[in-house]
């Protein structure tokens, strides 16, 4: 019997996300061939988004493991269905996993600098990158390709994290995990929008402070004590936005497995709620990072692919 026929239907690949296309479909997508990707009777009006993995730590200060990253979330997102009970949602955008950058470990401007090359191709083929972390100091890359090919004048910038990873140098290094923010603040954005803050140096506060008119923040307890007023903020945004997330904006005891995990943090539900409000706005690029799961089923990667399952879901 030839293998002609051979058609393995209950075989999975846990080194790309659940339900993506992969590169061979991506090729595809860029000659234009007549090739059906989605279920959905408005695909023409889809926009498609590439997923890439960035496996690097040279940076991390604390927990390492951060490059393990984009494995442990593509495993974890064989935990969930094609469809979204929460939304009443079946995943039927179209996406592609792409793969991992080759990444210079010890090396941030140099492995950002290949990001943003890669994420210049995305999206000059009209490509909505959503990148995998490795630790934060990767959307520094992206956001660059992003001023580069689009500018950032009307871009708003949704940053959840526990720490503001505003100041200016950390242990000697322009561009760390602790600085990207600052770095982003440099390229200019229209606003940024911190969400979930529980931890900063009084260099940071006082930067923040100074530039209010670029840069509003809401702690934890911001969203604890009137989550309405985070969600009516969120519905204000007009224009582009870009989303970063660190997954240690969520309380350790659902985010365990992070390079600083910092107590009385966000819940999945919350960020739930607000990833379903932003995944109908204008979102031109998204990045989870800082998730640094070992061991397959960690509560950590779960949630983190629940997140881009979730944004995906909406789209």
């Amino acid at each position: 019997m030839g293998n002609e026929n051979i058609m393995l239907f209950y075989t999975h690949n846990p080194s790309k996300f659940a339900f993506s296309r992969d590169k061979s479909d991506f090729e595809n997508y860029l000659s234009n061939l007549d090739i059906d990707y989605s279920n959905s009777e408005n695909k023409e009006n889809q926009r498609p988004f590439g997923l890439i993995g960035v496996p690097f730590d040279g940076t991390t200060t604390y927990r390492p493991g951060a490059r393990f990253g984009p494995s442990a979330v593509r495993e974890a997102s064989y935990n969930f269905e094609n469809y979204n009970l929460s939304f009443n949602e079946s995943l039927d955008a179209i996406f592609f996993d792409l793969g991992d950058l080759e990444v210079i470990h010890g090396n941030a401007k140099k492995t950002c600098e290949k990001l943003q090359e890669t994420v210049l191709e995305l999206y000059g083929a009209g490509i909505i990158p959503i990148i995998i972390g490795g630790e934060h100091s990767i959307s520094w890359g992206v956001i660059s390709a992003l001023k580069e090919h689009h500018g950032l004048e009307d871009i708003t910038v949704v940053h959840f994290d526990a720490h503001m990873d505003i100041i200016n140098e950390y242990l000697g290094e322009k561009l760390s995990h602790a600085t990207v923010m600052r770095r982003v603040f440099d390229l200019e954005p229209k606003k940024i929008i911190q969400i979930g803050l529980r931890s900063a140096s009084l260099e940071e506060k006082n930067f923040v402070d100074e530039n209010s008119q670029k840069i509003d923040y809401y702690t934890s307890y911001d969203v604890k004590n009137d989550e309405k007023l985070i969600e009516s903020i969120m519905n204000r945004i007009e224009g582009p936005i870009y989303i970063s997330i660190d997954i240690d904006v969520l309380d350790p005891s659902q985010a365990p497995s992070v390079g600083n995990p910092t107590p009385c943090g966000l819940s999945s539900f919350q960020i739930e709620k607000f990833i379903k409000i932003l995944a109908q706005k204008d979102v031109i690029g998204l990045d989870l990072v800082e998730v640094a799961s070992k061991e397959i089923g960690d509560i950590t990667s779960v949630n983190g692919a629940k997140i881009i399952h979730d944004f995906l879901c909406l789209q």
